[in-house]
């Protein structure tokens, strides 16, 4: 039997069938961890069973794919550790924190002394390197386990109505549902750490940029904050998981859900017009955030509530201030970064809104991307009123190198992201990543003409670009706005799904374009769109907003 493995031609014994077996040697000495496979362009596990003509990929935690089966797996054994020592607390996963996932407890205290048991406990699960088991029943199979077995976990798959059979994963006699691969064993989670943190508690792991050892814990104190106020108040909705929103949408269509999501955006950006309107000397506002989370709405809503509180805002953009082509940054393959702060004339861009705020006029260059040179028209003056206030909206807004020469009390920073706390259930989280490429997948080809494979290809150097621009200045924001809307991804699913089926199994994007079509799968459709307001952040997306972009 012959295989394809990097691109050659290999041979196969006639005894050897699964990925594990034939790849041994590779993945039991590799310092990355390589635990999992892509076969055919699918993510499998490593007890996959090959068959004649397959294309095998082995995947470490440097690949995306690889670093969440990692995580998976430390969530799996950290659940199993809690369910033999603590069988009646209530743990949830809830979301992601730097290289680590922050998790609570609903009816127990979380202690030192339990987290250390804990701990311990998930060192010796690890250290027996049990096998982790997928198992599958059909539906019938399945309610009857439930009725004898009364847990939560997992139960989601029987609410999804073109799934025939349910799956869990099992280690000795515990077993739970997590969405997606699993490690075939428990002796993969090698590197890990469990600590205390504020109410709850974080598990930590390796970055995907050395597996070697555990990433860096950077707290983020906004965004935590930001997040629970999120979680505490679609709590007091009572919408925690996919199977509440499914539920509030089959009672009145969404009606209430709609109208109390977005009257929670509408008052989150008065909150901050009204900041910025109480501090006289606040003269330039500069909003940044991660691809796809509506900043142009919300700063087309923002000037709305500015306008009521007697300010007028006066938009700047950054594309006019590049530097000349010849001073352009080049990056590690030798091409043009214009990414990078260096590619903006700073020393001009601080001279001109210096000039604004000291009530001068200044001429706005227009930048000539074909020649590569700013150009003046005669035609581009700018000035601003007593009152009207800067507003510029850029990856780089929140970078104190933007704006260095502007004083601090004259700057008020915001970061906006769709910062998802909806569950698909108490041990498995929806990605903020994932909300955000679902909307980017449906915005591509409803108004830029984009296939989701052109997206897809695009994702991964726009998530680097963040990385290196965005992420990292995200606590300099002196406010946070969360755009997510808890019943966004019922009316995304319905455009991106069959986006997303149009991705044939031939290309390698395939296994994304299929782990996000299964998990968009399990929402219930919102069909009727006239509920959703036309100033909404939404429509950005789908489309029908009152604002021109």
């Amino acid at each position: 039997m012959k295989i394809y493995y990097q691109g050659k031609e290999v041979g196969m014994k006639n005894d050897i069938k699964k990925v594990i077996d034939m790849f041994q040697d590779n993945i039991r000495i590799s310092p990355k961890h390589l635990i999992a496979c892509r076969c055919n362009n699918e993510v499998k596990s490593l007890d996959y069973e090959i068959k004649e003509g397959d294309t095998v990929e082995l995947l470490d935690i440097t690949n995306k794919d690889g670093m969440r089966v990692y995580i998976r797996g430390a969530l799996f054994i950290m659940a199993m550790a809690f369910n033999k020592l603590y069988p009646e607390a209530n743990l949830i996963i809830n979301f992601q924190l730097s290289n680590s996932m922050f998790c609570e407890i609903e009816n127990m205290e979380v202690t030192d002394e339990m987290i250390e048991k804990v701990k311990s406990k998930m060192q010796e699960i690890i250290k027996k390197d049990m096998p982790i088991t997928r198992k599958t029943m059909t539906k019938r199979q399945a309610k009857e386990f439930y009725e004898k077995e009364k847990t939560l976990r997992g139960r989601l798959q029987l609410d999804k109505k073109d799934k025939d059979e349910v799956t869990l994963y099992f280690c000795e006699d515990y077993y739970n549902y997590f969405y997606g691969v699993m490690p075939i064993s428990t002796g993969f989670i090698d590197i890990f750490d469990l600590k205390k943190y504020k109410h709850g508690f974080i598990v930590r792991y390796p970055s995907r940029h050395n597996t070697t050892e555990l990433g860096t814990f950077t707290e983020s104190k906004k965004l935590l904050t930001t997040l629970q106020e999120y979680e505490d108040i679609n709590s007091l909705m009572n919408i925690k998981t996919i199977y509440h929103v499914n539920s509030a949408i089959e009672k009145d269509g969404g009606k209430d859900l709609i109208l109390t999501s977005e009257a929670l955006l509408e008052k989150k950006i008065a909150e901050i017009a009204d900041k910025i309107s109480k501090k006289k000397e606040i003269k330039i506002v500069l909003i940044a955030g991660p691809s796809s989370s509506g900043k142009t709405t919300f700063a087309k809503r923002l000037g709305s509530q500015l306008k009521i509180n007697g300010l007028k805002p006066v938009t700047i953009g950054t594309d006019n201030y590049f530097v000349e082509r010849p001073e352009t940054p080049v990056d590690e393959n030798g091409e043009y970064d214009f990414e990078t702060i260096e590619a903006l004339d700073l020393k001009l861009f601080n001279e001109h809104l210096t000039k604004l705020i000291n009530g001068e006029t200044v001429e706005v260059p227009v930048f000539d991307f074909k020649v590569g040179t700013k150009k003046y028209n005669g035609k581009n003056f700018l000035s601003l009123a007593d009152d009207e206030v800067l507003v510029i909206e850029g990856i780089h807004s929140l970078n104190d190198k933007l704006t260095e020469s502007i004083p601090k009390e004259n700057k008020f920073k915001i970061y906006i992201s769709d910062l998802t706390v909806l569950n698909v259930d108490y041990y498995n989280r929806i990605s903020t990543t994932d909300t955000r490429l679902v909307r980017r997948i449906v915005r591509d080809h409803n108004f830029r003409g984009y296939s989701a494979l052109e997206t897809l290809k695009r994702w991964s150097s726009v998530n680097n670009g963040e990385d290196k621009n965005i992420f990292p200045f995200q606590e300099e924001a002196d406010v946070m706005f969360n755009s997510s809307l808890v019943y966004e991804l019922n009316v995304l699913a319905k455009y991106a799904v069959p986006l997303l089926e149009e991705i044939g199994n031939d290309v390698k994007e395939y296994s994304e374009a299929k782990r996000l079509k299964s998990f968009l799968e399990y929402f219930k459709p919102l069909e009727d769109e006239s509920l959703i307001p036309n100033n909404s952040i939404l429509r950005e997306f789908i489309g029908d907003s009152v604002f021109e972009y």
